[in-house]
Order: C-alpha cells, then sequence, then structure tokens
C-alpha cells in the first residue's frame, strides 16, 4: 500500500471510529472514577500497545496479501486502542503511542511486543496461510492477557473496557479460523485452553 493511499485509509478509519468512540469515552466517563494500582496500570498500558500490535500486523498482513478480513479487523484493532486511550485519558495516564499513524506503524515503546511484531510480520509474509495463523495467534494472546487482567481488575471501567475487547477478539478468532478453513488448515492455540478456544468456535 503506497503512503498515500495509506494516509486516504487512516483518515476512512479516523472518521468511523471517531464517532463511535464517543459512545465509549462517555460510558467510560459515566462508570465511577476509582483508584488505579501499579498493576492496573502496567495493564492499561500492556493492551494499549498489545491492540496497536494487531492493528499494525494486520496491516502489513492485508499490503502483503490483499485479503479483506485483515483489512476489516484492522478497523476495529483501531476502535480498541481508542478505548484503551479512553482509560489513559480519564486517569490522565501518559500514553505509550507517541503517534498513531502511518509513520508510526510497527514502532513499540514495550520491547517485547516490539520483537513480538517483527517476528510476526516475518512469519505472516510467509504463506497466506502463515498470515491467517498469525491472526489467529495475535487473538489467542490477546484473550489470554485480558482474562488474566480481569482476575486483578476490580475498577468497574478497566474491566468494561476489557470485556468488551474480549467480545471483539473472540469475533477475530472466529474470521481467522473461518478463513483458515476454507484453504483446509488448522489451528492449535499457544495461550488459551483448548477448550476455551472449542468454546469460542462454538458461538
Amino acid at each position: 500500500m503506497k503512503k498515500g493511499i495509506a494516509f486516504v485509509v487512516l483518515s476512512f478509519l479516523s472518521i468511523v471510529l471517531f464517532a463511535g468512540n464517543l459512545t465509549v469515552d462517555k460510558q467510560v466517563n459515566s462508570l465511577p472514577y476509582e483508584t488505579l494500582s501499579a498493576s492496573e496500570v502496567e495493564g492499561i498500558m500492556q493492551m494499549r500497545e498489545e491492540e496497536k500490535l494487531a492493528r499494525d500486523v494486520y496491516l502489513e498482513l492485508y499490503k502483503a496479501w490483499g485479503l479483506p478480513v485483515f483489512y476489516n479487523i484492522t478497523q476495529s484493532e483501531q476502535s480498541h486502542m481508542d478505548a484503551v486511550k479512553a482509560l489513559i485519558d480519564k486517569y490522565n495516564l501518559e500514553d505509550p503511542i507517541i503517534n498513531e499513524d502511518f509513520e508510526n506503524i510497527g514502532v513499540f515503546k514495550n520491547e517485547e511486543l516490539q520483537n513480538l511484531f517483527n517476528e510476526l510480520v516475518s512469519l505472516g509474509k510467509k504463506s497466506l496461510s502463515d498470515a491467517l495463523k498469525v491472526g489467529a495467534t495475535i487473538e489467542d494472546l490477546d484473550i489470554f492477557d485480558l482474562e488474566e487482567l480481569l482476575k486483578s481488575t476490580d475498577n468497574e471501567d478497566v474491566k468494561f473496557i476489557y470485556n468488551n475487547l474480549m467480545k471483539g477478539s473472540e469475533n477475530h478468532m472466529r474470521s481467522f479460523i473461518k478463513n483458515l478453513d476454507k484453504l483446509g488448515e488448522t489451528f492449535t492455540p499457544q495461550f488459551i485452553s483448548l477448550e476455551r478456544f472449542r468454546e469460542i468456535l462454538k458461538f
């Protein structure tokens, strides 16, 4: 995707997602303002960049393969980033993402996520089936991390955001598995249990 086209795509996403994100902001701010523990702050920072990881990897894989599922889920991941940003803004936290535009694709403050981005993009460019498995792996990780973070927070607004991100990741997982099925490929989760994985696919 050329830079000019990328800019148009991002502008379109911003217009579409901004309107929807107003509701998220209002919902987050309507919930009680509660003290955040150090672990809760760390979790918010993690999920802000983890959702960026998903968005950025899917952008790269869409450019590589042109498969609509990557483009469609990229839009959703941007809305997920915006949802976590609503928490950051509410509690006046320092956003780990300095610049969200296409000049900053694949750049992360979290070193582990930086390395993971590089590895996943490289793997996803090997074949279309590998790309789809990368997508499923990202959602596998997201669901696992969200479940763990939900165990360590009692803040209503944080739980509200994480539960909504979870629903989105489950939908994304189903989309990637559906596309893998069309190729006659299978996927085994690395993070969530096989039982949890099967529950998601039954929905």
